[in-house]
């Protein structure tokens, strides 16, 4: 079965299949799989969906053609799903939220934080998706090639913040970032390395000090999310040039 038809199979019927009728619709298969994704992440094969689903393997092939096709639905699907926050305020107010938005998606799904690809999935989740995350930038003065790139840029962002916050979660689990820090920052200072590194070594305690770690994932994701929005204000007007816009997968 094409990929297309069967992202758009809501909005086009799937032509009837041959022989017994289908024991699951294209959603049950698809939403066992996301299931699957969520709790073995990205390394899940093919048969885990089977035994999900209590069926042999094969029997998966009469809905889908391999693995990468079922991706593509699961992404799709789960970008249909998600959470959004009603549009609201200036264009930072807006993009703020798709970035708060763009996080607790991957935080529910963090499988989908792993996909990289070029080639956007052209599902009705996916480009709904991108149409209304467009509006958040749609009034900053750029080309539409620019706005394109600016969202781009925005959920590169929060892609890279969801990867390091799950991480981060996983690590509080077994001891605080204070914890860690006041541990690791006492034993370092036993070995006089302000000397040797003094740059490393006053903004890195500095650091240290105010996020209570080495390395705060939600310090990054705010600190990073105001240099980008005062970068994109800071853009000069839109000039003439060819349209590169196109969906983005993310």
């Amino acid at each position: 079965m094409d990929t297309v038809d069967l992202l758009w199979r809501h909005e086009k019927p799937l032509p009837p299949r041959r022989g017994r009728p289908p024991r699951f619709t294209p959603d049950q298969v698809i939403a066992a799989a996301i299931a699957v994704a969520d709790r073995l992440g990205l390394l899940f094969t093919l048969r885990d969906v089977a035994d999900a689903l209590e069926v042999p393997v094969m029997t998966l092939y009469s809905y889908v053609r391999s693995r990468d096709q079922l991706l593509q639905l699961m992404a799709d699907q789960c970008r249909a799903e998600m959470a959004v926050t009603a549009p609201a305020g200036d264009w930072r107010a807006r993009l703020t939220a798709v970035v708060a938005d763009n996080v607790t998606l991957f935080d529910q799904h963090p499988w989908l934080a792993e996909i990289e690809s070029e080639r956007a999935v052209l599902g009705p989740g996916t480009l709904a998706k991108y149409d209304r995350e467009l509006g958040a930038v749609d009034s900053l003065p750029l080309s539409d090639a620019d706005k394109d790139a600016a969202l781009t840029l925005v959920l590169d962002f929060a892609r890279s913040c969801a990867r390091a916050l799950a991480y981060a979660r996983r690590e509080r689990e077994e001891e605080s970032p204070r914890q860690w820090w006041e541990r690791e920052g006492a034993r370092l200072a036993t070995f006089g390395l302000a000397e040797r590194y003094p740059l490393a070594s006053r903004i890195g305690t500095a650091a240290g000090e105010a996020g209570g770690a080495a390395h705060n994932a939600d310090a990054a994701l705010a600190f990073g999310l105001e240099v980008l929005l005062n970068g994109l204000s800071a853009m000069p007007p839109a000039a003439t040039g060819a349209d590169r816009s196109r969906p983005r997968s993310s």
